[in-house]
């Protein structure tokens, strides 16, 4: 795990646009996975800005809120559609969501994981860090092997969903790739700005290995570049790498 510590988000996403910029390029690069949320947004647009040649790249969606509708803008798949998708020049058919329908999304994760399974795992995935330290939606208490699946989320991450859907919708469920497919993914960006991230960047980076951060999983994966802002870094008992 590669830390680097950033004076602002808007140098760290710089830096973070260099790095996923030189991953998604090579050429043994195939299968990508994005996260939704805010804290991806800007890496999104400054990789369009470059208009780089990425049309051949499968993209999969990490996770999706459970109980939106289809056609919600905001939940992840419209959301990785238009700023993902659309915007990098990948054809519609190389895009892979999870249904955010409650009676589909338990299927639909685990035909997710079969067909990232079947495409030979994941080379590059982007995530951001939840506030518990939640990696997609494996809330604390998942297991490293753990695999796709719809579960019960956190009170913290129920109220963060009430703030994204603007008080429209606060999904009790997420549907989510499990901890073993994002650990086995051979290159993982991780990103998280701000004062209320320093206790899950504290504990994703020098807590012990452990269920209670999933997050901590990456600490021995053997290429996870993380980029965060002086803000997230505060609780860290040292700076690395920094900017």
């Amino acid at each position: 795990m590669k830390i680097c510590v950033h004076q602002d988000a808007n140098t760290a996403n710089a830096a973070a646009t260099d790095c996923l910029a030189d991953w998604l390029t090579h050429p043994s690069t195939h299968n990508v996975m994005v996260a939704g949320g805010n804290t991806p947004l800007e890496l999104y647009r400054r990789i369009a800005e470059r208009r780089l040649r990425l049309s051949h790249l499968n993209v999969f969606a990490l996770d999706e809120y459970v109980g939106v509708p289809l056609d919600e803008p905001r939940n992840c798949a419209n959301l990785l559609r238009r700023s993902v998708v659309e915007a990098w020049g990948i054809p519609s058919a190389q895009f892979f969501a999870v249904s955010s329908l409650a009676q589909d999304a338990r299927a639909s994760v685990r035909e997710h994981e079969r067909r990232i399974a079947n495409a030979g795992g994941l080379d590059v995935i982007v995530l951001g860090l939840g506030q518990n330290g939640h990696l997609g939606f494996n809330e604390p208490g998942s297991a490293a092997d753990s695999d796709g699946r719809v579960l019960d989320l956190a009170p913290s991450s129920i109220k963060a969903n009430r703030k994204w859907f603007g008080g429209q919708y606060a999904p009790a469920q997420g549907a989510t790739v499990g901890l073993k497919t994002i650990l086995a993914a051979r290159h993982v960006l991780v990103m998280a700005y701000g004062p209320h991230k320093a206790v899950a960047v504290r504990e994703m980076i020098q807590g012990s290995r452990s269920a209670s951060c999933p997050a901590s999983f990456l600490q021995n994966h053997p290429d996870t570049q993380v980029f965060v802002d002086k803000a997230a870094a505060a609780q860290l008992e040292r700076h690395h790498g920094n900017k």
